[in-house]
């Protein structure tokens, strides 16, 4: 076994480490996925967990390895999501002190879920506008007050807390699993599910899925070392990290076939597919391995395959729903942006309606009427029938004379209106 592999030895003692802390989550057939691509789908329900992510896992297993003296100084993280509950919850079981430093935007929902789990064990320090801000504010108190880390992903003994999901996939699976799919974030899950199955299930092939706005642990594959990205996009943020685990890197980089990159809008098509069809409550993160099943498909023949999917989390934001379902009809074709120049007479929004095909539904209208101007803008929100009206509503309004401009490609002007 390589050295850099979190044995299999350690991964087992961590699961009973766990025993009776973290749920065995079941590993659940899609009838509507296996039926979909021809293959024998499970979902590996780590939503089901009580804090309804795996982080758990990997939380408890650290500061179950914590000394004595070490316990009672008391540990010290930085999380604004799952992690920050994990921790929360080991430290209310261990009765250890822990101080949580959050970002001062955090929603309040989240901030009181921490303090839930944690109750009177965990300090709750809310600093700074991002989670960089956060995380050197956690340091600072580390160095200052001698509390032990516990790393969301960069760890070994984290690590293989994560790992535990392999081992428990494996026990489950009724037949040899092909492909197992899981998002990678900081490399955590995918570190230690991939040490278990490089171990005990060589002939399984293991593919990462990030969010294609975060791309950490695809380009530091690319490029063969751990780089750090400049700028993301923090929507889906269970997975959306500037720079990956320098520990969980060279696993990922022996024991996953690839990284496959998922595009926002897609996620969130799969977060409502798996809500509206399955009955799933899927955080952003939690859909990503659902939502590459198409890209799997497009390199693998999967009829009567076995597939695994970890469904990583379920904390999912019902106040995000509007934002999630705008982003999926971005991203299907079937919701469009124009700026129109209206003439500033009577009888013009009529005409303009009358342009409308049957399917088509302004979604959204701005308009203020100006004085002295012979025409005056407005911002229209147009949701379709299906993608393939697009063409057909772009030259009936051309065709009709009016003057207008698509928004949806162009990033700097769509996101000032919209």
């Amino acid at each position: 076994m390589p050295a850099k592999l979190i044995s299999v030895e350690e991964i087992m003692r961590a699961r009973r480490r766990l025993r009776n802390v973290a749920l065995h989550t079941p590993l659940q057939r899609s009838p509507r996925l296996s039926d979909h691509y021809g293959a024998e789908i499970y979902l590996k329900r780590e939503d089901l967990q009580a804090v309804r992510s795996y982080k758990i896992r990997g939380a408890y297993n650290k500061m179950a390895k914590l000394s004595a003296e070490q316990k009672e100084r008391g540990i010290v993280c930085a999380s604004a999501g799952n992690h920050s509950q994990g921790v929360a919850m080991a430290c209310q079981l261990m009765k250890v002190k822990g101080v949580i430093f959050m970002p001062a935007v955090t929603p309040m929902q989240k901030v009181n879920k921490v303090r839930s789990f944690g109750k009177e064990y965990v300090e709750i320090v809310l600093t700074g506008d991002t989670f960089d801000d956060a995380y050197a504010e956690s340091i600072r108190a580390m160095e200052e007050r001698g509390l032990t880390y516990v790393h969301p992903f960069d760890d070994r003994d984290t690590i293989a807390g994560q790992g535990t999901v392999g081992l428990e996939v494996l026990d489950d699976a009724p037949r040899p699993v092909d492909y197992l799919l899981m998002a990678i974030g900081g490399g955590g899950l995918s570190a230690g599910v991939g040490s278990v199955f490089a171990q005990l299930s060589p002939e399984t092939t293991l593919y990462g899925v990030e969010p294609e706005g975060a791309p950490a642990m695809y380009d530091s594959l690319e490029k063969g070392e751990v780089v750090t990205l400049g700028k993301i996009d923090s929507f889906v943020d269970g997975a959306a990290v500037r720079r990956v685990g320098a520990n969980n890197f060279p696993i990922v980089q022996e024991v996953v076939e690839s990284v496959m990159l998922v595009p926002e809008g897609k996620v969130c098509q799969t977060m409502l597919e798996l809500y509206n069809e399955d009955g799933l409550v899927v955080e952003p993160a939690g859909s990503l391995s659902v939502a590459a099943l198409d890209q799997l498909a497009a390199k693998h023949d999967l009829t009567g395959k076995t597939i695994v999917c970890v469904i990583g989390g379920g904390n999912n934001d019902i106040t995000r729903t509007a934002e999630i379902q705008e982003r999926a009809l971005l991203y299907a074709g079937l919701k469009h942006y124009f700026i129109v120049q209206f003439p500033q007479r009577a009888g013009a929004l009529r005409d303009f309606l009358n342009i409308l095909g049957p399917e088509d539904d302004i979604t959204h209208f701005e308009y203020t009427k100006k004085h002295n101007r012979a025409s005056g803008p407005a911002l229209v929100g147009i949701q379709l029938g299906s993608q393939a009206d697009f063409k057909a509503l772009v030259k009936r309004l051309t065709d009709g004379g009016i003057r207008f401009e698509h928004m949806n490609d162009q990033p700097l002007l769509f996101q000032m209106f919209v």
